[in-house]
């Protein structure tokens, strides 16, 4: 069944950041749906630069959890999908086509009913790194919790669009 225009636009407008998860792994199928759907993501030049790695083992898990405060929800998490740009194959905007890879993620995510939070990794390159024994070119975009939800969070206020656009030029 097909949506409606107002269905998906209401479709995006709830998804949320879920930082507490059921103790329940996500199917491996839905993963590489989730995964197979975020090939699709836009990359400056079609370039495609992501690679994506799954991570199940707990200690690695723990690992990436402790990078910083923000990371915690990783513990709750079953999985947690990092994703990785390869800045050798898309100099000028790899960290770009990473990030849209991982709002793909976040969406086939939401439409299968799992939830997920981005987790921050500029501060943590080399650490990740180091965790997931990735060379050099290839560069942490985002750490994804994923897994079922165990909280519904509310909508956080959002700044009102007037506050937001702009005609032509930016002006106060």
């Amino acid at each position: 069944m097909a949506c409606t225009p107002e269905e998906l636009l209401n479709f995006l407008k709830t998804r949320r950041s879920i930082r507490r998860f059921k103790p329940v792994p996500v199917p491996k199928e839905l993963i590489i749906k989730i995964l197979d759907t975020a090939r699709f993501a836009p990359s400056a030049h079609n370039s495609q630069p992501w690679r994506f790695i799954v991570v199940e083992d707990p200690v690695i898990k723990e690992k990436l959890a402790n990078l910083h405060i923000g990371a915690k929800p990783l513990r709750s998490a079953p999985q947690a999908i990092v994703v990785v740009s390869d800045k050798n194959v898309s100099p000028d905007s790899y960290l770009i086509d990473g990030a849209n890879a991982a709002i793909y993620i976040q969406l086939a995510a939401h439409a299968l009913g799992l939830g997920t939070v981005w987790i921050q990794t500029m501060r943590n390159i080399r650490d990740i790194q180091r965790i997931l024994d990735l060379p050099e070119n290839l560069v942490p975009v985002s750490i994804l919790a994923i897994g079922y939800p165990d909280e519904q969070p509310r909508l956080r206020e959002r700044i009102p669009l007037e506050r937001l656009v702009y005609y032509d030029k930016y002006s106060k």
